[in-house]
């Protein structure tokens, strides 16, 4: 059974979103509620086909065409950055972790802990497997941070067997923080 719908609205995303769309394909949404819009990844594409006419109210009726949702896997992400700790996994990810930790204490409104946080997810994609990376927001968080007396952010520590073995404070270059690292990647 067919439901009364007279339109579809799909809101109108900014710029920068609709200029990520993909060459050679149309604008990303729309408010015409006869165009679908086109994006990779999970696309929405609008497949031209007879058209049914649908009543709605008594004497007028609306066209509507078929559309279609279309899984097109472009880029599968397989690397990620550093993840998250919280109070409540800080025992399982970086006190019983098997491989090294660094944790960055770090806060959203300090800026070198914005600085440095690009540096902290590729020094996770780089080590991979031997080295686990997590970050705890110290706001959030305040009892792991006095707990290890952290009174300045970023403050990056290293944690091996349970134990915290480094510290380096402050948003340090990358190389500063792969010598460090270094020393603990079995």
């Amino acid at each position: 059974m067919v439901s009364n719908v007279s339109t579809l609205l799909i809101p109108k995303v900014s710029a920068s979103v609709t200029g990520m769309a993909a060459p050679g394909r149309g604008q990303c949404c729309t408010r015409r509620a006869s165009a679908l819009p086109a994006c990779t990844g999970l696309a929405m594409t609008r497949r031209r086909s007879r058209a049914t006419s649908i009543p709605v109210g008594s004497a007028t009726t609306r066209s509507f065409s078929s559309s279609h949702i279309v899984c097109e896997a472009q880029e599968t992400l397989t690397e990620t950055g550093a993840g998250v700790v919280t109070e409540a996994t800080w025992k399982s990810l970086v006190l019983e972790s098997e491989i090294p930790v660094l944790v960055d204490f770090w806060a959203p409104w300090c800026g070198p802990c914005r600085m440095i946080a690009p540096i902290i997810d590729q020094l996770a994609k780089e080590y991979g497997g031997k080295l686990r990376c997590l970050k705890i927001n110290t706001d959030e968080w305040p009892a792991i941070a006095t707990e290890y007396g952290i009174r300045s952010i970023p403050t990056v520590m290293i944690f091996k067997g349970g134990e915290k073995r480094d510290t380096v404070i402050g948003a340090v270059p990358k190389s500063t923080l792969s010598i460090t690292l270094d020393k603990y990647i079995d």
